[in-house]
């Protein structure tokens, strides 16, 4: 009589981390497209959706990554951290920018923010995704094994 119902997983945490990766690439590809400029049409709503849609994995991956123990756990936590780090690093460099423009007296603090920010948004949080997520998927398949 008590039957377990199935439960359908749509994005597992496999599934997420090539999502991930899919795209990560597609916007990869989109930056460079958009920044060469031989298309004859504008890209950006493309981009905001696939950025939009990357920040969303990324905070799912933390939230699936509660279920999971030791060091997949900390490296599927570290990937989905980096996948929304872009999205806030870019918004508290441009924050920091114009609190460093406003308030002169400031400056120099908030000038070291926007430079700070704008180098983990481009420079330290996509070579980190990349490799937690090599890495995380290496773990899960060997869990699999």
């Amino acid at each position: 009589m008590d039957e377990e119902v199935p439960v359908i997983k749509f994005l597992t945490t496999k599934r997420s981390l090539y999502a991930l990766l899919v795209i990560f690439s597609l916007l990869v590809i989109s930056f460079i497209l958009q920044g060469a400029d031989i298309l004859p049409f504008n890209i950006f709503p493309l981009i905001a959706f696939l950025g939009l849609l990357f920040l969303t994995l990324g905070g799912y991956l933390i939230f699936l990554a509660r279920r999971e123990n030791g060091r997949l756990k900390y490296l599927l936590m570290i990937t989905g951290i980096s996948a929304i780090a872009p999205f806030l690093g870019s918004i508290l460099h441009n924050l920091f920018y114009a609190l460093a423009l406003t308030f002169p007296s400031f400056s120099i603090l908030f000038e070291a923010l926007h430079v700070t920010f704008f180098l983990i948004a481009l420079l330290i949080a996509p070579p980190v995704f990349i490799i937690c997520t090599i890495y995380s998927l290496i773990l899960l398949h060997q869990k699999k094994q």
